[in-house]
């Protein structure tokens, strides 16, 4: 099998793995805060959600300048069983 130069990895330095840990550390903490908070809006997106929904069955979108079109009841998605909470992806 040939070498490729993709397969080799130079080694690091000392202080380039300190600086790469402690970057990795900053990133899982500002992650973790992202989630808190997105987690914390649970409550409230439910809300916005129920909030859409109602708007799209009573006046309904523009689909096209002026034409608006009313959802039925029967073609908005039921949410999923077993699922708790929205997952937000970022």
């Amino acid at each position: 099998m040939a070498k490729r130069v993709q397969d080799l990895k130079p080694a690091r330095k000392a202080d380039a793995k300190a600086w790469m840990k402690e970057n990795v550390a900053e990133q899982k903490k500002r992650y973790a805060a992202i989630v808190k908070e997105q987690d914390e809006l649970g409550p409230e997106r439910e809300k916005w959600v129920a909030g859409f929904l109602q708007v799209i069955q009573t006046r309904g979108f523009n689909v096209t300048g002026d034409t608006r079109r009313i959802i039925k009841p029967g073609e908005i998605p039921k949410k999923p069983k077993g699922m708790k909470k929205h997952q937000v992806v970022f």
